[in-house]
């Protein structure tokens, strides 16, 4: 049980909630309300595997890194709590069950898996000759909304524009979050030759792009809410999701990243959940006023 706890703590297994609620309106949007409960357990399979792939993959790939960083040398592969083969075999279990529950969906989802997987085990390496991984982070989580919606439709029939904005908010939302996460590793960063934002320009404008990316955020979210033709609940979810971001950003100043944690952790998890429910509410409604 304690070999399970270590590989849960390893992944991050709870920060689930990031991904998985965007996932999970792109295939609501596609379906029109709850999706066929068949399909809808292999969206949350891919979901969790790859998630989990991404982040085994990139704990596998910075362990010298992570050793080296007094903020995470603490982590599992450096404090010797998991080997490094251990992890790679996580890598590849968990690659592997997301590749095959994208072919139990259907065949397009399952081609698409392979491109897709290399996207999400690749941004490992952007850090280390750009600035812009941050964006090749949010490309990432972006990428779920669209997955779940081929889950849903097995083609890319449709209005494809409410969930192009809605993948366009979870682009800009983690590329800024991420943002915020990395001004802690800054002088780290510049010191070991790796490329970020806050390294490069400074934590005062990494944060000042943060919060830019995050209106454009918000911005996005209005109009997949247009879009979709959605209604007061789902726009009450955007003014919710709005305030958790003013209030994430007001957590975090160039001289004070003490509240790091709350800010990255807690609000962008409620961000995604309130989401979430506000769709399944607002399309609930809508069906039952039909």
């Amino acid at each position: 049980m304690t070999r399970v706890r270590d590989y849960v703590s390893l992944v991050k297994f709870s920060h689930s909630i990031f991904a998985l609620p965007f996932a999970l309106q792109g295939a609501w949007l596609a379906s029109g309300g709850l999706p066929a409960p068949r399909v809808l357990f292999w969206i949350v399979v891919c979901a969790v595997a790859a998630r989990t792939a991404a982040m085994a993959f990139n704990r596998f790939v910075d362990r010298d890194f992570d050793a080296a960083n007094p903020r995470t040398r603490g982590r599992e592969i450096p404090a010797g709590v998991l080997t490094p083969r251990a992890v790679a075999t996580l890598v590849v279990l968990a690659s592997a069950a997301f590749v095959g529950a994208a072919f139990a969906l259907n065949p397009l989802a399952g081609k698409l898996s392979l491109p897709v997987l290399a996207v999400l085990l690749g941004y490992s390496y952007v850090k280390r000759w750009s600035f812009l991984a941050h964006g090749a982070l949010g490309l990432a989580l972006a990428l779920a909304p669209l997955g779940a919606w081929i889950a849903v439709r097995g083609d890319l029939a449709g209005d494809l524009r409410p969930v192009l904005a809605l993948a366009a908010a979870v682009w800009t939302w983690v590329a800024g979050f991420d943002l915020i996460y990395s001004c802690q590793d800054a002088e780290f960063d510049g010191a070991r030759g790796l490329h970020s934002v806050p390294a490069r320009f400074g934590l005062r404008a990494a944060l000042r792009a943060s919060a830019l990316l995050h209106v454009i955020t918000v911005m996005a979210l209005a109009l997949v809410a247009v879009l979709a033709g959605l209604g007061w609940i789902y726009w009450l979810a955007v003014a919710g999701a709005a305030v958790l971001l003013v209030w994430e950003h007001g957590l975090v100043a160039p001289d004070d990243l003490s509240r790091v944690d709350v800010a990255f952790f807690t609000l962008n998890g409620w961000v995604g959940v309130a989401l979430f429910l506000g769709l399944v509410l607002d399309l609930g409604l809508l069906h039952g006023g039909a």
